[in-house]
C-alpha cells in the first residue's frame, strides 16, 4: 500500500510515503544520460533525459518505485493488487515491462503531454524481471507543473486519467476513489454552521470540526480521502524550505506506523518504510525514512550526467539526532 501526492507553491513538488512490510534494502539511484538502457523487447535507448529517483537494491538496473528526470516529470508506482492486468506480446506496439515503464517515460518525455502520446503506444507485457522478483501489480500517477495523470493497466486496456486532486493510493481504481470523495463535499477547514434543525442550541466545542467525519483510517480509500482534503487546504510559504517541510506533512497526514497494519506472523506488520520529495524544477529528491526523521537531500545536478554509470546512495536509516547542549 502506498500514497502519492503532488503540491504546488512557486516549484512543482511530487512525492510519495512507500508502505510494505518488507524493505529491499531501496536507494537513491541517479540514471545518467549515457546509461545504456536495456530493454526485454524493444531496441535499447543509449541515450536519454537523467533520472532521479528511489530504487530498490539491485544493482546493473534501477527497478525505481518513484523517480523524477532532469525536465521536472515525476512518477511513481504503486500498488493495485487484484485489479492490474499485463498483457501478451501485440505486433504494432511498443512492447515493454511494467518495471521499464519509469525508465522509458522518463528517459524519452519531458512534460505529461509528451508521455501521454507515448502511452497511446505502449503494451504493458506480463515478463517477469526474474524468477524470484516477479511482477508487482501496479498503477502510476505521474505528474509535471502543469498537470497530473493516473495509469493503470485494466483488463479492458491501459487508462489515462485526468487527476485533478493530485493524489493516489491503491484500490479501487482511481475513477471510483474520484467518486468517493462525493461522500465528503460537506467537510471544510472552517468549523460549520448549525443546519441540524430543531429549536435548540449545539456547542461549537472545538476547532476542526469543519472536518468531522474525515476519515483516519488506514485504508486505502480513506487515506486518499485524508490526504485530498489535507492537500487542498495545506497552506505554506512558497520557499523551498517551507514547501518541502510542508509536502512532507502531507503525506505524514496518512503515515503508517509500524504495528497498526497486520500482515502475518510472525511479528510482519506494514509500515511507511520512506516517504519521498522531489522538487522537480531544481532536481533534488528530498527524502525521510521511517528510522530516520531527518530530512535528507540528494542533488541530481551536483552529478557527473552525462557519465555511462549508474550512482547509488544508501537510504540513511539510523535515526539523526540533533543535540543542542
Amino acid at each position: 500500500m502506498c500514497t502519492a501526492s503532488n503540491y504546488i507553491t512557486d516549484n512543482h513538488y511530487f512525492g510519495r510515503n512507500f508502505d510494505y512490510e518488507i524493505s529491499y534494502n531501496e536507494r537513491v539511484t541517479i540514471t545518467p544520460r549515457n546509461y545504456k538502457f536495456e530493454f526485454r523487447k524493444i531496441d535499447a535507448i543509449e541515450s536519454h533525459y537523467a533520472i532521479i529517483g528511489i530504487a530498490a537494491g539491485i544493482d546493473g538496473y534501477p527497478l525505481y518505485y518513484d523517480a523524477c528526470n532532469e525536465k521536472g516529470l515525476a512518477i511513481a508506482g504503486l500498488n493495485f493488487a487484484g485489479n492490474a492486468v499485463y498483457r501478451e506480446m501485440e505486433d504494432e506496439m511498443v512492447n515493454i515491462t511494467p518495471f521499464e515503464l519509469i525508465p522509458y517515460l522518463l528517459g524519452k518525455a519531458a512534460s505529461v503531454s509528451e508521455a501521454r502520446e507515448l502511452l497511446a503506444e505502449i503494451n504493458l507485457v506480463n515478463i517477469n524481471f526474474a524468477d524470484e522478483l516477479p511482477l508487482s501489480p501496479l498503477h502510476w500517477m505521474m505528474s509535471d507543473e502543469n498537470e497530473a495523470i493516473v495509469i493503470e493497466p485494466m483488463a479492458d486496456g491501459l487508462k489515462i486519467y485526468d487527476n485533478p486532486v493530485g493524489v493516489l493510493t491503491n484500490n479501487p481504481p482511481f475513477d471510483k476513489q474520484l467518486f468517493y470523495l462525493n461522500n465528503y463535499r460537506a467537510l471544510s477547514n472552517k468549523n460549520p454552521e448549525k443546519t441540524f434543525g430543531g429549536d435548540f442550541d449545539l456547542d461549537e466545542y472545538s476547532r476542526g470540526m469543519g472536518a468531522i467525519g474525515l476519515p483516519g483510517d488506514l485504508s486505502s480509500s480513506s487515506r486518499f480521502a485524508k490526504v485530498a482534503f489535507t492537500r487542498a487546504n495545506s497552506y505554506s510559504d512558497s520557499d523551498e524550505a517551507s514547501s518541502v517541510g510542508q509536502f512532507f506533512h502531507i503525506l505524514g497526514s496518512v503515515e503508517q506506523q509500524n504495528g497498526c497494519t497486520f500482515i502475518t506472523d510472525p511479528d510482519l506488520y506494514e509500515y511507511t518504510i520512506y516517504t519521498s520529495c522531489y522538487s522537480t524544477s531544481n532536481g533534488i529528491l528530498y527524502y525521510r525514512t521511517y528510522h530516520n526523521s531527518q530530512i535528507t537531500a540528494v542533488d541530481l545536478n551536483r552529478e557527473d550526467l552525462d557519465s555511462t554509470e549508474l550512482i547509488n546512495y544508501l537510504l540513511i536509516n539510523e535515526e539523526q539526532i540533533n543535540f543542542i547542549n
